[in-house]
């Protein structure tokens, strides 16, 4: 009988909605099926949050390193016994910290290939910074972690996949950052991972455009014509079936992005917002280009509903499904 693969999962911010949806998506059975989840996080808390939203159906295995783990059960590390104060919806020093330490063991368990792909509940990118996580995201984190310069934040939700050339980046930034070499490594990356960890035989990506309906020939900005189109028909060159620039706005709402593998965002927001109006609950948020798998729910901490038990696990159940589709496909390529 093949063994199931171990799926490390962090806490994220456990003053948020984090441990709810966890613990709602454990709570089926159905998922031990599909793989060993092997949580990091904090004992007390997640008794705290069994009680409080009744979800007892989820019984961890309490354990205190990933050697102890059982299978068809879901498990928890506990990183720390000491007494720690929950403040539901709010932002705490002591739960960016307990963040990190979920990051921190997880990555290096994955290192030590004691679990197989890590799914990242949310956590508050502020709470988090210190001298030892100076990180903007997960993204960032686990770039340098795994050394890698080539990677993509990726959104997925069934057929849709959008990809950004710049992640949390400050918009008056982002047109600084932009150039025909940049543009063209993250059709690449887009591209790589479309054929490696989706199985797309000919992909095809459309790429957006930086200014309001393409700059209009011009007349609202030139990057079109000086550093998309160049990257474009430069991949097209490689033979990456590359298309575009398109206007964002008309693109998303005439549905065309239907008729593309992937779509390749320009910055955060100008694919987020679309990304969010159609995946509706079910996103998730893929770090393409590192050698490990690593996916996360594409919603946030969740601070304003934290507590009040209404919290949708769709994203989090979608996001252990892809970390366990993409360990399958890359290995059907080896």
């Amino acid at each position: 009988m093949e063994q199931l693969y171990k799926i490390g999962i962090t806490h994220g911010d456990y003053n948020g909605i984090s441990y709810e949806v966890i613990m709602k998506v454990l709570a089926d059975f159905k998922m031990m099926e599909l793989c060993t989840p092997v949580v990091y996080g904090l004992a007390k808390v997640a008794n705290y949050f069994r009680k409080t939203m009744e979800i007892h159906e989820c019984v961890f295995q309490f354990l205190k390193s990933v050697q102890q783990v059982t299978p068809k059960k879901p498990n928890l590390i506990n990183l720390s016994d000491e007494e720690i104060k929950i403040s539901l919806g709010e932002s705490s020093e002591v739960a960016g910290k307990m963040a990190e330490l979920a990051l921190t063991t997880a990555c290096t368990d994955l290192k030590n290939k004691m679990i197989d792909a890590i799914v990242t509940a949310p956590v508050n990118k502020f709470n988090m910074q210190s001298p030892t996580f100076k990180f903007a995201g997960h993204t960032e984190f686990f770039s340098a972690q795994f050394n890698a310069q080539d990677t993509m934040m990726l959104m997925v939700a069934d057929a849709l996949k959008i990809g950004f050339v710049t992640n949390h980046t400050a918009i008056n930034e982002t047109g600084k950052m932009l150039n025909t070499g940049l543009v063209l490594k993250k059709i690449k990356i887009l591209h790589d991972s479309l054929k490696k960890d989706f199985l797309c035989t000919h992909p095809k990506i459309a790429v957006l455009a930086f200014n309001p309906h393409a700059g209009d020939q011009g007349l609202f900005g030139d990057e079109e014509s000086k550093i998309l189109v160049p990257a474009i028909n430069q991949a097209f060159e490689q033979n990456i079936n590359a298309f575009g620039p398109f206007p964002a706005d008309g693109f998303f709402a005439s549905g065309k992005y239907a008729q593309f593998d992937a779509v390749l965002a320009m910055y955060h927001d100008q694919g987020m917002i679309p990304f969010k109006l159609l995946a509706y609950e079910g996103g998730v948020n893929f770090t393409a280009g590192l050698p490990i798998v690593r996916t996360s729910p594409a919603h946030g901490t969740g601070y304003d509903i934290a507590g009040k038990n209404i919290a949708s696990p769709d994203a989090m159940r979608s996001a252990i499904y892809l970390a366990i589709d993409i360990l399958n496909n890359r290995k059907a390529i080896r």
